[in-house]
């Protein structure tokens, strides 16, 4: 068996369509709606998204009278738990061992039975759900529009609520839990990992590890697991990092579960982005082929917010707040030049996300570029032509550009990183030499200055808002992980935890709609045009 980024398969590509339409005020164009019976609509149809059984929604017959409950059926289907008692089906619930009573962990020895406060109602029912979508849109021409037939048809789809359950599947004292932190580094790794062993100790697990350096720490000899406790983890917040270290890459999934049986690890905890959650659901499954009791749950963790169906990942607040002081610079460094221009490159691999709100929240950005909305730099629409506009009437520029922006620009590498991620060649750097050829030619001086602080903003320390996020997040997965779950991943949608299965969040990366109000909002604040 290969590496884990070649045993759990290529990553799906995600062609999203690019409207045609004539563009309007500030570049605001309608996003095209490919429906079965017209090509007039308007907006995104959710339903032509692949599901994880590769069917199309596309397949339904929506002049059936019963599709809404087909739909709803089908909807209700894919984001069912996994669950251990899909595999032992004589697993005993016990009740719960966590109670917000008890202001300290529970004791070594549990009496005949475990301690239960039914009197307490701070539990969530199973039977508990979150709406997934809020919005009921009238018309597929409505802007960000999400549309499941042409005629946008309201269909609740609800989702599963995160928190502690009456009753659990796991015996705390017989419990040895594992952390494993993969991928890059992204603020609040530490806090997560501090709330997860907090959590456990609560419930009263004493047996807690953590994996060294990613899926690596599966295989290297070299590398011994960390013990973890309170007393250790108490005050890793207050830095950025991760205690644990993080690599990408990693050994096979089969050498991976060989390692969890050999160390006796019954929950594994799996901080990390796309990529690490494919190899935590294909570790859950093996686990399940084994007839292993071992409880996989995954905690989104990508600076860049492109995680499905959440309204944010941990990392992005820090990251959109970090970004400001690199705006800011550049904004000084181009008011205070002649013809100066300030260029900053962002993180945003496939979504501009963090572009986007980094533009939004400075107020200082003239042009900003994500890879969801194609542009040309040369030719009378260009974005160079708009520069030079901006130097004439304004005396100075700041363009924000997400790394994934622009890339059929510039020639590819074809090379990967070890998690199988295409090396993106740097928009930056080529806007930086295009925009000084440019003006040389028009014999016009421009003092362009180059910024790029990913590996600064990475490095940070959490924020209040992802410290909080972070928080409810490590303390949801281990409720999630006694309460018998296993491939799931927890998140935040609609401003409520839910539980999601792995496959409905990692089919494709989450990318910034050109037809949503924040775009347009971020195109009314920069007043930049279609560069097309």
């Amino acid at each position: 068996m290969g590496s884990i980024s070649h045993s759990i398969g290529p990553k799906l590509g995600f062609h999203h369509q690019v409207s045609h339409c004539s563009p309007g005020l500030f570049g605001l164009s309608r996003g095209k709606f490919l429906s079965l019976s017209s090509r007039k609509h308007f907006g995104r149809i959710h339903a032509s998204i692949d599901v994880k059984d590769g069917r199309k929604i596309e397949a339904i017959d929506f002049s059936d009278p019963d599709w809404e409950l087909k739909y709803q059926a089908d909807f209700e289907k894919r984001f069912n738990l996994p669950h251990i008692t899909d595999v032992f089906g004589d697993a005993v619930p016990i009740p719960s061992t966590f109670c917000l009573r008890m202001r300290s962990p529970v004791s070594d020895v549990f009496p005949g039975v475990y301690p239960s406060d039914e009197e307490w109602h701070g539990y969530i029912n199973n039977n508990d759900r979150v709406l997934l979508k809020v919005i009921n849109y009238s018309s597929p021409t409505s802007a960000g529009a999400e549309c499941i037939d042409p005629n946008c048809t309201w269909v609740e789809q609800w989702v599963h609520r995160a928190g502690p359950r009456e009753k659990i599947y796991f015996k705390p004292e017989e419990v040895k839990a594992a952390i494993v932190t993969c991928g890059g580094l992204c603020p609040g790794l530490n806090d997560v990992i501090r709330q997860i062993v907090i959590t456990l100790e609560i419930y009263g697990v004493k047996k807690i590890v953590g994996i060294p350096f990613g899926y690596r720490g599966f295989s290297d000899k070299e590398l011994t697991e960390m013990p973890l406790s309170r007393k250790v983890v108490q005050n890793i917040h207050l830095s950025g990092g991760s205690l644990l270290g993080v690599s990408r890459g990693g050994p096979g999934i089969g050498e991976i579960v060989d390692s969890l049986q050999e160390r006796g690890i019954d929950m594994l905890f799996v901080l990390g982005g796309n990529g690490t959650h494919a190899g935590a659901n294909a570790i859950h499954n093996e686990c399940r082929k084994r007839r292993l009791k071992v409880a996989v749950v995954g905690v989104p963790k990508t600076i860049d917010n492109d995680i499905l169906l959440m309204d944010k990942t941990f990392g992005f607040d820090t990251a959109v707040e970090e970004a400001q002081r690199a705006i800011n610079s550049a904004y000084i460094e181009a008011h205070s030049a002649y013809h100066g221009v300030g260029v900053v490159k962002l993180m945003g691999r496939s979504s501009g996300f963090i572009a986007m709100h980094a533009a939004l929240a400075s107020g200082q950005i003239d042009v900003c570029l994500v890879p969801e909305v194609p542009f040309q730099l040369h030719g009378p629409h260009g974005v160079l032509r708009h520069l030079k506009y901006l130097i004439e009437t304004k005396g100075s520029a700041v363009v924000c550009v997400a790394e994934g922006a622009g890339q059929n620009l510039l020639k590819k590498t074809n090379a990967t990183d070890a998690s199988g991620n295409i090396v993106l060649s740097d928009i930056g750097v080529y806007i930086q030499q295009e925009m000084k050829k440019y003006f040389k030619e028009l014999s016009t001086p421009v003092d362009v200055k180059y910024i790029d602080p990913t590996y600064m903003i990475r490095a940070c320390r959490a924020n209040a808002s992802d410290g909080i996020l972070c928080t409810v997040l490590g303390q949801n997965a281990v409720h999630g992980a006694f309460a018998g779950y296993s491939g799931i991943t927890v998140g935040i949608c609609n401003t409520h935890y839910v539980y999601l299965p792995i496959p409905e969040v990692i089919s494709h990366p989450r990318i910034l709609d050109p037809n949503s109000r924040m775009w347009h909002r971020c195109l009314t604040s920069t007043g930049q045009p279609d560069f097309i």
